[in-house]
């Protein structure tokens, strides 16, 4: 396991594009133990070694509450990695796709991992701009080998750097006045990550249940994983970057979360928390040493959707941004198809920086 993750980190020396995953994050995403995803998946980290050296690795995941919720024999591959090489490549899809023909599975797709919580997608546009600490790097003859070895495009997701505007857009600005009064909805703020998780914190994963449920691949959290995400993400939150929307009776209707960009603290930190890691890291959340954030969730219940709840968000994130001294935005992956989340942009200054896709293969079966 440890050779697995590390190889990621020798891959990438001195790229300053790539982002290092932690190497702490991995294991315990990898860990039946650790990881609640194993309740309903199951995985297999494979590396390829020449001369007992690392060149390649890659992970095979079925999961199987999303392959009966669409409908699929699906084996995802995710954590995919490996030095520019057709035989290294081959032998590493090979070795995912026979994996799964045995356990009865008819097509391949990815990069994707247990969840939509995992990073997914690999990068085909952008490979000159830094990545984000939600997303995959990886170089451009990657997908020059995807198509090599018979992949084709099943999805893209579009990425968005955005400039914060000195004021809500006035569009927004009587959307949101109208939302106000035709719904009565309303914007709360927490100053408590403990009141939060203990008020809001199984609503809002469920509220993603609800409003991911359509989205590519998406599997719904079980009550494990949500408790699992309260525990672990919750608490790093800075909570004036998170704008909960509720209706008149305070019932949970959308919530937004923003994060400060921590692309290049995690690069300070190459994948470990310790001895020196943390530091960078709690310079970028908690004295924002940078002008960037990335939205990292946005999410409104799905009778709401396409009414103007989103408004409501940037009603509220707009002024504390600026307030905060950041200037920029990173939206993370957004779908192509997901149009109504990209006609949000249109009232923005931004630039469609990166590209990337999930990509399929037919193995027929064992």
């Amino acid at each position: 396991m440890k050779q697995f993750i590390c190889f990621n980190y020798e891959l990438y020396k001195g790229s300053p594009y790539a982002v290092p995953e932690l190497y702490s994050d991995v294991r315990d995403t990898l860990d039946p133990d650790k990881n609640a995803a194993f309740e309903f998946c199951e995985a297999q980290p494979f590396i390829a070694l020449r001369d007992d050296k690392v060149v390649g690795r890659i992970v095979a995941i079925i999961n199987h509450k999303a392959n009966s919720a669409w409908n699929k024999k699906a084996v995802r591959f995710g954590w995919v990695d490996f030095i520019d090489n057709a035989e290294v490549a081959d032998a590493l899809f090979a070795t995912v796709e026979e994996w799964g023909r045995e356990r009865g599975m008819t097509e391949v797709h990815g990069p994707l991992g247990f969840t939509d919580f995992d990073p997914e997608g690999m990068l085909v546009e952008g490979f000159d701009r830094i990545g984000t600490m939600a997303t995959i790097y990886n170089y451009p003859y990657y997908p020059v080998h995807m198509e090599r070895m018979g992949y084709t495009k099943d999805v893209d997701w579009m990425e968005y750097l955005l400039t914060a505007p000195t004021e809500l857009p006035e569009k927004h600005a009587r959307i949101t006045r109208i939302v106000k009064e035709k719904y009565g909805l309303h914007v709360v703020k927490y100053t408590s990550h403990s009141k939060l998780a203990r008020e809001r914190g199984t609503a809002i994963f469920e509220l993603l249940n609800e409003a991911y449920a359509h989205l590519y691949g998406y599997s719904a959290l079980s009550p494990k994983q949500i408790q699992q995400y309260i525990n672990s993400y919750l608490p790093l939150l800075d909570l004036r970057l998170v704008p909960i929307i509720v209706d008149k009776d305070n019932n949970l209707i959308g919530f937004g979360v923003l994060l400060p960009f921590l692309a290049e603290a995690f690069q300070k930190a190459r994948g470990f928390m310790f001895p020196f890691g943390w530091w960078h890291l709690i310079k970028a959340l908690k004295w924002n040493k940078t002008r960037t954030t990335e939205m990292l969730l946005v999410a409104v219940k799905p009778e709401y959707q396409g009414r103007g709840a989103v408004a409501l968000i940037f009603d509220d994130i707009i002024p504390v941004h600026n307030q905060l001294g950041y200037k920029w935005s990173e939206s993370n992956p957004e779908l192509e198809s997901n149009t109504k989340m990209q006609a949000q942009w249109d009232y923005f200054e931004r630039e469609n920086h990166k590209r990337r896709r999930a990509y399929k293969k037919d193995i027929g079966s064992k």
